[in-house]
């Protein structure tokens, strides 16, 4: 069953009086608990699509269904609470509170949702250990590297049970050991979980872990393929 169905979708910015075509009717079906990776280079428009699909911009034409609802025919109040109930996001250069420990970064989600303070510390503290970071609960952004800030941005994207994760150039700052660490988190979080991951990349490494690669190329899909991902299920019931 499809968790997000892209249909039709253009987007066309105005530059003074040209028009720039970022998406040319894109049509996207993504199956529920599947990791697919929309791959692409810089200006290949698919950044543009991910926001599209989170509901960040808005299309010129076409919508965008997530889990039944017509998300591009919601309001901005609609949208936020749409994403707080069901979207988790992983950014490139983490979005970390600087002024929260990796706690209280992690149970923020869960604070919006209106869970009580004991059980959010509980959740937080439970998946901040799962991401490898049990003695770094009450580290500040500034007291971790690269790689713990972006364990405490998956386990805080993942810690309210999402429906959908979007990960944008995940380890776009990372080093090729942390990145390797990073994935097989973020990636064996969803597979064990059951959740849809969609990563957003234009690095090959990184779309070699999921299990569909859809090309993009001038706003346009070039290819659509099935992958046998490097880090396949049985992995993460070994490591698990």
């Amino acid at each position: 069953m499809s968790l997000i169905s892209v249909r039709d979708i253009r987007k066309v910015y105005r530059i003074d009086k040209e028009r720039v075509v970022a998406l040319n009717r894109i049509n996207l079906e993504i199956e529920e608990g599947e990791i697919c990776c929309i791959l692409g280079t810089s200006g290949s428009g698919k950044s543009t699509l991910l926001n599209i699909m989170a509901g960040l911009e808005k299309p010129s034409r076409g919508s965008v269904w997530i889990a039944g609802k017509n998300i591009t025919a919601m309001n901005e109040k609609e949208l936020a609470l749409f994403r707080q109930q069901n979207i988790g996001f992983v950014f490139q250069s983490y979005n970390l509170i600087a002024s929260q420990t990796a706690l209280e970064n992690v149970a923020m989600p869960l604070l919006f949702k209106g869970v009580s303070r004991s059980k959010r510390d509980k959740e937080a503290k439970k998946l901040l250990k799962a991401v490898g970071l049990k003695d770094r609960m009450k580290h500040r952004p500034t007291q971790m590297s690269g790689g713990q800030q972006q364990r405490v941005g998956i386990a805080r994207a993942f810690v309210a049970k999402p429906k959908l994760v979007f990960a944008d150039e995940p380890t776009g700052n990372l080093d090729s050991k942390t990145t390797r660490e990073v994935m097989e988190i973020m990636v064996g979080m969803a597979r064990e979980h059951g959740e849809t991951l969609l990563l957003v990349t234009h690095d090959q490494e990184i779309a070699s872990y999921a299990d569909r690669i859809v090309r993009i190329l001038d706003g346009n899909i070039q290819s659509d393929e099935k992958n046998e991902s490097i880090f396949p299920a049985a992995d993460v019931a070994e490591a698990i």
